[in-house]
């Protein structure tokens, strides 16, 4: 069966390089799953879950804003402000940069639009942060609320 040549990349790693069978992502058209054969296309991403399948078992990453890029020839690449293994998060962390970022949005709120902007795009990232890892990790305790 044919494969996807799979690349993620941020500003400041490669974070995934590999052949996939598939790759689903969030768009902001919404989900859209890649599979070999696939028609060219570019697509925003949306803060959240990319699901990568090969061989039968799936890993499992979180992106930030960026770009979704389906060339011919089975090729994909996905440009990300931000992109991460869920074995890399950690809830903790993850909740106390989603409290600042409320924090800061609140802040900014009447300030500056722009400011405001980059608040509302941070807290975005923290919430589907937080989403993809207590969705995809184990824990016991997860207590905090997105609300």
């Amino acid at each position: 069966m044919a494969q996807l040549q799979l690349s993620i990349v941020t500003p400041e790693r490669i974070v995934f390089e590999d052949e996939v069978d598939s790759v689903s992502a969030m768009t902001q058209m919404g989900e859209v799953t890649i599979l070999p054969g696939h028609v060219p296309l570019v697509a925003n991403l949306q803060a959240g879950e990319l699901r990568l399948k090969k061989n039968g078992s799936e890993s499992y990453l979180v992106a930030s804003t960026g770009f979704l890029h389906v060339q011919s020839g089975n090729k994909i690449v996905i440009l990300a402000d931000t992109a991460e293994r869920v074995e890399e998060l950690e809830l903790g962390k993850i909740e106390e940069a989603r409290d600042r970022a409320r924090k800061l949005l609140d802040e900014k709120r009447h300030v500056d639009d722009v400011a405001f902007a980059n608040a509302a795009a941070m807290l975005e990232r923290e919430l589907a942060r937080h989403r993809v890892v207590t969705k995809r990790k184990k824990y016991k305790d997860v207590g905090k609320s997105l609300s």
